[in-house]
């Protein structure tokens, strides 16, 4: 069987791994090394941003960063510059790239013939328009050069670092949280990722969509309906706007018709609180953006919801 070895001549990356400098000397390397994601051998990349910064290099082939959109250095999104799982959280994507070791090689060898020259695996045409604006507002509008700059001297942390000025790394203590450990493969395919969760729940925050002090609360409140709405359209919407989120986990629908509002019950705290990253910037149903807001608990120890005072509607 023929294995198709990747061997182009550019990578695929951002403008800010190259560097402020227009003038970037780059080497290449057939072969160089294993994919991080489908293990096939490919060709690598590394050049040097500039004075003071680290050598960057490709840790994934071109054809994986293809199927997601995403750089081949820093597996961030191409277009908004921005974690895969933040891009697919808020487009509604779901990951259809294989993770397990069997499948994922045979998936790229395949992927590779249909992405040929500059296509993209990624569709988002028929994403909802308050998740693209939900990116807009998310992206960098200035280049962050700060990626670039080296990393931490491991001898430095434990305090036996001597060469002074001329180490090559950088001198600063290990900041001890989440963010400092992560996985390409975690990356890549957008699961359990502490930066991307990060910057929604950030975002969620600012919208007014801070989960609320009683865990017992598992509900989000939909307002402004459209007419025509059913509970059997809601649910349906629910379901499509959060991919990796099954059928059973929703424990029901309540829609009042009379007041044009829903609420949406989970079985879990923890996908009501991805209900309400993916859904900050307003959802769409039946062609409306609804307004979302976290339940209330009523007061004297009945835990069922009742309404937010004076919902509003997000403006798409």
């Amino acid at each position: 069987m023929r294995v198709p070895f990747l061997s182009f001549f550019f990578c695929l990356t951002r403008t800010p791994g190259l560097g402020n400098n227009p003038f970037v000397r780059m080497s290449k390397q057939e072969y160089g090394r294993s994919c991080g994601t489908c293990a096939r051998p490919f060709t690598v990349f590394r050049w040097n941003p500039g004075a003071g910064a680290r050598f960057k290099t490709t840790v994934i082939c071109q054809t994986c960063a293809k199927i997601k959109n995403v750089c081949q250095t820093c597996l961030l999104d191409l277009e908004y510059g921005l974690p895969t799982q933040v891009r697919d959280t808020a487009l509604a994507l779901q990951n259809e790239a294989p993770t397990s070791d069997i499948n994922r090689e045979y998936y790229a060898q395949n992927m590779e013939t249909e992405l040929e020259g500059n296509k993209s695996g990624l569709d988002s045409g028929r994403a909802s328009s308050a998740g693209k604006e939900m990116l807009k507002q998310l992206a960098r509008s200035d280049p962050y050069y700060k990626r670039n700059r080296p990393q931490i001297c491991s001898f430095f942390v434990k305090g036996e670092c001597n060469r002074g000025n001329e180490c090559p790394y950088r001198h600063e203590k290990l900041a001890n949280s989440e963010l400092a450990y992560q996985n390409i493969q975690d990356r890549y395919h957008g699961i359990n990722d502490p930066v991307a969760r990060k910057i929604l729940s950030t975002h969620a925050e600012n919208r007014g969509l801070k989960p609320p002090d009683d865990v017992t609360i598992t509900s989000i409140f939909l307002s402004s309906l459209s007419s025509d709405s059913t509970e059997l359209s809601i649910r349906t919407r629910v379901l499509q706007s959060l991919p990796t989120l099954q059928p059973t986990q929703i424990k029901s629908v309540v829609h009042v018709a009379k007041s044009r509002c829903a609420f949406v019950n989970f079985k879990e705290r923890a996908d009501a609180e991805l209900a309400a990253q993916a859904w900050a910037n307003g959802l769409e149903i039946n062609g409306q953006t609804v307004g979302i807001k976290w339940g209330r608990s009523r007061v004297g120890g009945n835990k069922s919801p009742s309404l937010p005072p004076a919902p509003t509607t997000v403006s798409s």
